[in-house]
Formats: C-alpha cells, sequence, structure tokens
C-alpha cells in the first residue's frame, strides 16, 4: 500500500514485498530483482518492469568503474555507502518498486537491532546480506570466522529482520548456507554461484560453468527446501548473465527468477554508452 506520507509505494511490509512476489509468480513470470548503484539505474529499472530493487555499496563502485568486488574490500563503510545511495539516490525517485537494502551484517561496530532500525526508518521494504562472507574462502574466510566476523552473524542480522518485519533476501553459497538462512526465516534465497562474468570489469576464469552453476543451484535450493518450502529462490552470478542463460537456469532448477546486477546495471551502461557514443563520432562535417 502507498506510503500516506509521500505518495509513493515504499516502505512495504514483509507480507506485502511476498505477496507481490507471489503475484509474479501465479502470473507464469520470472521474478526479477535488479541492483541499482545510482538513482538514475534505479528509476529506469523500475521502468523496465523489475520486481525489486537491491542496493549493494558494491553498486558505487560498479558505477565508478570498479569491480564489484571493490564491495567486499575495506574501501568504505559498507552499510553507510548502501544507505546513502538509498536516501539520496533511489528512494527519491522510485515510483512504487519495493527498495532493499544491503546489511553487511558482521560489521562488529553496530548495534544491529539498532542499525535496522534506521534502515526501515529510511523506508526501506526490506533487506539483503551484502556484502557477505559466504563468498568468501580458504584461510581468510577461517579466519573471519574464528574472529567474530563469521556467516553466523549474517544469520542472526537476517532472524532479527525478520522479526522486525522486513522482507530479507538473501545470498548464500553452499547448501548449509542455505539452510542456516532458511531456519532464520528469510523469504528469498539466492544461489550465488561466483562473480558475473563478462563485460569489461567481469571475471573470465574464476567462476564455474552453466553445468555447474545449474547443479549448485539446485542444490542449494534443495537444501532450503528442505528446512521451509515457502521460501523463494532465485539465481546470481557466474556465467548467469544475459536473459538466455537465465532461461537455462528456470529451465533446469527449481529457481524461480534472477537477481541482476553487473548483468542489469553494467552491461546495460557499457555497451549501450559506446555505441551511442560510436553513432555521435560517425557524423560527419558538410
Amino acid at each position: 500500500m502507498p506510503n500516506p506520507w509521500t505518495g509513493k509505494g515504499n516502505p512495504y511490509t514483509k507480507q506485502e514485498v511476498r505477496d507481490r512476489l507471489q503475484q509474479t509468480i501465479d502470473n507464469n513470470d520470472a521474478i526479477i530483482a535488479a541492483g541499482a548503484g545510482t538513482g538514475i539505474s534505479a528509476k529506469f529499472i523500475e521502468k523496465g518492469g523489475a520486481d525489486l530493487i537491491i542496493i549493494y555499496n558494491s553498486g558505487r563502485f560498479r558505477m565508478s568503474g570498479h569491480g564489484s568486488t571493490a564491495g567486499m574490500m575495506a574501501y568504505g563503510d559498507a552499510n553507510a555507502v548502501a544507505m546513502e545511495i538509498g536516501e539520496f539516490e533511489v528512494l527519491p525517485v522510485v515510483e512504487e518498486i519495493p527498495v532493499i537494502c544491503g546489511v553487511h551484517g558482521s560489521d562488529p561496530r553496530r548495534r544491529m537491532w539498532h542499525f535496522l532500525g534506521q534502515v526501515k526508518d529510511m523506508g526501506f521494504s526490506g533487506v539483503n546480506n551484502f556484502p557477505t562472507h559466504s563468498i568468501v574462502d580458504g584461510h581468510f574466510r577461517n579466519v573471519l570466522e574464528e574472529t567474530g566476523m563469521s556467516f553466523q552473524k549474517e544469520v542472526e542480522m537476517i532472524d532479527l529482520a525478520s522479526r522486525m518485519g522486513l522482507f530479507t533476501i538473501v545470498y548464500v553459497g553452499k547448501p548449509e548456507e542455505a539452510k542456516q538462512m532458511a531456519r532464520a526465516g528469510a523469504d528469498a534465497i539466492i544461489a550465488h554461484v561466483g562473480t558475473t562474468v563478462g563485460g569489461s570489469i567481469g571475471v573470465t576464469g574464476a567462476t564455474c560453468t552453466m553445468d555447474e552453476a545449474v547443479e549448485r543451484t539446485q542444490a542449494i535450493i534443495d537444501a532450503a527446501k528442505s528446512v521451509n518450502p515457502d521460501t523463494y529462490f532465485l539465481a546470481h552470478g557466474g556465467p548467469i548473465n544475459t536473459p538466455e542463460d537465465v532461461r537455462i537456469i528456470i529451465d533446469q532448477t527449481d529457481a524461480q527468477g534472477f537477481v541482476g546486477a553487473s548483468s542489469l546495471e553494467r552491461m546495460g551502461v557499457e555497451q549501450s554508452l559506446t555505441d551511442l557514443t560510436k553513432k555521435f563520432k560517425s557524423l560527419k562535417l558538410s
């Protein structure tokens, strides 16, 4: 329902967002969630008909010409950046699409209940766990887990957000993480299979094949379903980049949709600006 103070849609309750997504599925349409790092991106993603907009701190780096993984590094306060993009760029320009805030749940400096209250008051309809330690592995992941900055902190953040009435949509990289998030009450689980391929700053070798992406996505979905079959299931990353790629995933797995950040926002800008500039530069003087 519209916010009576603004005339616009945000914020929505957890159930209202779920009802919107269910209507999409009932219409036999795939759920499409899109990352927006700028207001102009959000405005035209909404015009394109996306179901959700998610604000990641990585969107600022991505739209500044840097790799999205910069959002995982100590190049800024991830939570503050997401809030700033929401307050000053995205929330003022969207008409009625629900906007989700990326929250770095393991930030040890914040009282998470207090920060989530600020997220809700800002007008966000839900939260996502980004930056997420689910995409960190090896020795560094072990260090994070042992020093109090664990994936479990993200799970606890999602549990708290859900109890506060916020819609929750989460990244996981493994079946066991999917079970953890399902137990915490996550409304939607995104199978993250790696950094997106393609474009000027996408990866080439550091990813999996499409067959592997299909297998990993279904394994994550099966794990979450074993805990809560009422969860929505989405795919993201790796070789899943184009609408044709998403077609393969939703045909060969139980995924009900796709989350695109680089795939929508960055790819849309890169080629269209290049092509348009070339058309201008093709003009000859009389």
